[in-house]
C-alpha cells in the first residue's frame, strides 16, 4: 500500500483527471454550478469551480461562494452536544424537559437526547405542512416549534424504528440554547466555529453575506426545461436541523475535525460514539443504510466513511470523511436536482483507482502515454494517468470506476486490460498521429474516436471512413 505522504502526493496528482471527470459529468447532467474540495489528514489538496453560481446574471461559480448546506447541520448539532457532553453541562441520557422546560408533562419532554441525535425518537418528520420547504409560508419560529412538538411530534414510540426528522433536529437546537442559555447560532459559533477558525461558515443565512451565496436553481422534470432562480431564506427555529451555509474549502476543514487524532473540537472518545453504527435498516427494497449520531455511515469506494448530505430548496450537497485515512470530500451543487452525491462517491471512486493503480507498480513507458477528451458516436472519454496507469473514463458514466477502462502494456503495444468482460478485453489500443505528433484518432479495442475540446457534445462525432 502507499505510505501517507506518498498517498497526499497521489491525491494532489489527481486534480486535473477530477476536474475534467466532474467537468464532463456536469455538462452532461445540465448541472448549473458545482463546487468541490479535497482535503487529507487536514491540508486542502484540491478546490474547484465550475459552471453558474446564478443562471440569470450569469454569475460564473467560485470556490468562495457559499451554499446552504441543510442536513449537513445535523452534524454541527451533534457535534455541539457532543462538545456540552464533555465538558459536563448536558448528558446524551437527559431527557428533553431538563433542558426545555416548555415541554415539560408531554411526550417530547420524556424522549432522550440520544434518540434525537439517531433518529430513534419517533418524531415527525416536517410537521404535517411542511410547506416552508416549499416557500409558501416561513419556516417555524421557536413558538410554532414547541406547538408542532406538543400536538403532533410523536409519530412512533422511542426506539421503534429509525425515523429521520427535522423537528427532532430542531429540538435539539432548543436543547443546546437550555443547556447554555445561548442562542443556538451563538452556542454552535463557540463551541465549532471559532475554534476551528472558519470564516466561510455559519449556522444560518447572513442576509450581510448575501451577495456572496451561489443561488439555487429549481430542478428539471425534462430535458429542455429552464431552470429557476429560488431566493435563499432563513430556517429559522429549524437552523439545527438544515439552515448552516458553507463553501467546500470550509466544510473539508470542519470534516477534518471529525478524524481520529484531531482533538480540536472533539476527543477522539466522542468520535467513536458519533460514528458507531445506531441503526441500520433497509426501506423499499433500497441498499441498506446505517446512521450513528448526526452522522450517516456508508461504505463507499472501498472506504468506511461518516458524513452528511444537504437538501435545501435548490442546493444538494454531500460530504464524505474518512476518519481513520483523514481524506475528506465535500461536492457542492447549486440545482434541486443536484448530483452532489454521485460527484463525491466519482472522486472517491477515481482516487481509488489512482491508489489501486500505484500498488501494482505497473507503468506505462513514456512511449506509449498519451491523453486527452475523445468522443465517437456511442460514447465520448477521457484518458487519464491515474496512479502511473492509463485509464479510460467515459464522459456519461456515473460512476468513473465502472465506466473505467484500464489500459496496460503488451510489450510494444498498449492493450485493455484482460479480464472476463462484455466488452473489448485484451484488444488493442491504437493511437494515431499526424506529423506533428497530434493525436488524430483513437481506437480502443474496436471502434475509433477523434479528440475534442472540453466537452464538445452538441454535434454528433462521426469519424470519417477513409476512402
Amino acid at each position: 500500500m502507499t505510505s501517507a505522504p506518498n498517498r497526499r502526493d497521489l491525491i494532489a496528482s489527481l486534480e486535473e483527471p477530477i476536474a475534467r471527470w466532474i467537468d464532463g459529468q456536469s455538462a452532461y447532467k445540465g448541472a448549473t454550478g458545482v463546487q468541490l474540495a479535497v482535503a487529507y489528514r487536514g491540508e486542502l489538496l484540491l478546490e474547484q469551480a465550475w459552471g453558474f453560481a446564478n443562471l440569470e446574471t450569469g454569475e460564473e461559480m467560485t470556490t468562495d461562494h457559499l451554499f446552504r448546506i441543510a442536513s449537513h447541520s445535523k452534524t454541527f448539532t451533534a457535534t455541539s452536544i457532543l462538545r456540552l457532553a464533555e465538558s459536563g453541562a448536558l448528558r446524551l441520557d437527559d431527557i428533553v424537559e431538563a433542558h426545555v422546560p416548555d415541554l415539560s408533562g408531554t411526550p417530547m419532554g420524556a424522549l432522550s437526547v440520544r434518540a434525537l441525535l439517531g433518529h430513534q425518537a419517533g418524531v415527525i418528520r416536517d410537521s404535517s405542512d411542511g410547506d416552508f420547504w416549499q416557500h409558501v409560508f416561513p419556516f417555524p419560529d421557536r413558538a410554532e416549534l414547541i406547538e408542532i412538538l406538543r400536538t403532533e411530534g410523536v409519530v412512533f414510540e422511542p426506539n421503534t424504528h429509525f425515523k429521520y426528522t427535522n423537528i427532532g433536529y430542531g429540538l435539539l437546537g432548543l436543547v443546546i440554547e437550555g443547556a447554555t442559555g445561548k442562542t443556538y447560532a451563538e452556542a454552535t459559533t463557540e463551541l465549532i466555529v471559532e475554534p476551528l477558525g472558519l470564516t466561510d461558515i455559519g449556522p444560518e443565512y447572513v442576509e450581510a453575506r448575501a451577495a456572496d451565496y451561489a443561488a439555487g436553481h429549481t430542478a428539471k422534470l425534462a430535458a429542455a426545461q429552464p431552470r429557476a432562480v429560488i431566493p435563499h431564506v432563513d430556517t429559522r427555529a429549524l437552523a439545527s436541523a438544515t439552515g448552516w451555509y458553507a463553501n467546500a474549502r470550509d466544510l473539508v476543514a470542519y470534516g477534518s475535525a471529525h478524524v481520529f487524532g484531531d482533538e480540536r473540537v472533539l476527543t477522539d472518545a466522542s468520535k467513536r460514539l458519533m460514528q458507531r453504527e445506531e441503526s441500520r435498516f433497509t426501506s423499499r427494497d433500497q441498499a441498506e443504510a446505517r446512521y450513528g449520531l448526526g452522522l450517516d455511515l456508508a461504505e463507499v469506494a472501498g472506504r468506511q466513511l461518516v458524513g452528511h448530505s444537504g437538501g435545501y430548496p435548490g442546493h444538494i450537497t454531500r460530504t464524505w470523511i474518512d476518519p481513520v485515512d483523514g481524506l475528506v470530500v465535500s461536492v457542492l451543487t447549486n440545482d434541486l436536482d443536484g448530483a452532489a452525491g454521485i460527484l463525491a462517491a466519482g472522486v472517491l471512486e477515481i482516487i481509488e483507482l489512482a491508489v489501486r493503480a500505484a500498488d501494482d507498480g505497473a507503468e506505462i513507458p513514456d512511449a506509449l502515454r498519451f491523453d486527452g477528451r475523445f468522443a465517437a458516436m456511442w460514447n465520448a472519454f477521457d484518458v487519464f494517468d491515474l496512479g502511473g496507469r492509463l485509464h479510460a473514463l467515459s464522459v456519461r458514466a456515473p460512476s468513473p470506476k465502472g465506466g473505467a477502462t484500464r489500459i496496460e502494456v503488451d510489450g510494444d503495444r498498449l492493450v485493455i486490460e484482460a479480464e472476463p468482460s462484455f466488452g473489448e478485453s485484451g484488444e488493442p489500443v491504437v493511437v494515431t498521429r499526424d506529423a506533428d505528433g497530434s493525436i488524430t484518432r483513437v481506437r480502443l479495442g474496436a471502434m475509433s474516436a477523434v479528440p475534442i475540446a472540453g466537452v464538445d457534445l452538441a454535434a454528433p462525432h462521426l469519424p470519417r471512413i477513409a476512402s
